[in-house]
């Protein structure tokens, strides 16, 4: 990645104390090959946390913003919001499942004027991911490989977007439907996709969707909502774009 774009991890968090500190100080410590920071500013939007995740991300090194409306997608438009300055949005969760040691890869994508690039998670740790997530994600794939034609394969959360085409995408779902329908509204508008194979290890902590019956459904419930209203949107607006996607 050139140095002169400024890139800021964009970290959602709630109630992630155990895992908090190793994630932002390990996003700081990231250097590009000159040496020099990866990571301009890392910041964490907490999203109504009782455990003191906000004051450990703080202490970390972390830009913290408070949004007590709970959802992922609140979350994550809270710390964009203090992302003032920033060129490219490094979506990164809070649990420290993500191996930060392959952002370099992740972002070295959007040299190729790629406009969003995700992490497919092609080297999962046994236990990582849960029946139900790995169910649900290939359900989400398929369904999307099949309507809109494009060759995805993992609704991955560690993800890099240039913010200009992030500003694009008008994004409206604050809760499970954000990732997807960030995909689907980049294939709609013909925005250059990439995916890059990335790992995935087991949270610390216990996860506040697949750990939960109520979570589990209430996922499947939103991804699969939003892939049919971007359905319907684009059927009764015919605002296709041919998508370009490729894979790494």
């Amino acid at each position: 990645m050139n140095k002169k774009h400024a890139i800021f991890a964009i970290v959602p968090a709630f109630d992630e104390a155990e895992a908090i500190g190793q994630v932002v100080s390990g996003l700081l410590s990231l250097k590009d090959e000159s040496g020099q920071p990866l990571v301009a500013r890392v910041v964490v939007a907490d999203n109504g946390s009782t455990d003191g995740t906000g004051a450990i991300a703080l202490s970390a090194g972390a830009i913290v913003v408070r949004e007590p409306r709970r959802g992922y997608g609140y979350a994550c438009m809270a710390a964009i919001s203090a992302a003032e300055g920033a060129d490219i949005l490094l979506f990164v969760d809070g649990d420290n499942s993500i191996v930060l040691n392959e952002t370099p890869a992740l972002l070295a994508a959007l040299d190729s004027k790629t406009d969003l690039v995700i992490g497919a998670r092609a080297h999962t740790q046994a236990g990582a991911m849960t029946l139900p997530q790995r169910f649900g994600n290939g359900l989400a794939c398929f369904i999307t490989r099949r309507v809109w034609g494009v060759p995805i394969s993992d609704l991955g959360p560690f993800r890099a977007i240039r913010k200009t085409a992030f500003e694009q995408l008008d994004m409206k779902d604050m809760t499970y439907g954000w990732t997807i329908e960030m995909q689907i509204k980049a294939f709609q508008q013909g925005q250059r996709v990439t995916e890059v194979p990335v790992s995935l290890r087991c949270r610390l902590g216990r996860s506040k969707i697949s750990g939960t019956v109520k979570g589990v459904i209430g996922a499947g419930i939103g991804i699969l909502s939003m892939i049919a209203k971007l359905w319907w949107r684009e059927r009764t607006q015919g605002t296709r774009h041919q998508p370009r996607v490729r894979r790494v």
